[in-house]
């Protein structure tokens, strides 16, 4: 369910119950984007336990957009490219 911000502060004590007793989380939007979420707790204790076992999903440990979320998965850097072919102008000594 997702309900835009200024909503849920007019309906939070209901979105709690709603979550507490169907166990549903509750998206929290602004302009469309969820913001954040109301989750069981055990959900929570769920989400914590994976968090614990991740070092890359630890608060503050966010990984950039489009970048692999396990360090094993990094990509090598190339190597350096080397240059094939010169151009020496006519005359040109070395």
């Amino acid at each position: 369910m997702d309900v835009p911000v200024t909503e849920a502060r007019a309906q939070f004590a209901d979105l709690v119950n709603r979550v507490a007793y169907t166990g549903e989380p509750v998206k929290l939007t602004r302009r469309g984007r969820v913001m954040a979420a109301l989750v069981s707790p055990e959900d929570l204790e769920l989400l914590e336990m994976v968090r614990s076992q991740r070092p890359d999903l630890q608060i503050g440990g966010t990984v950039p957009p489009g970048q692999p979320s396990r360090p094993a998965e990094q990509p090598q850097p190339a190597p350096p490219m080397r240059i094939a072919a010169e151009y020496r102008p006519p005359g040109f000594n070395r």
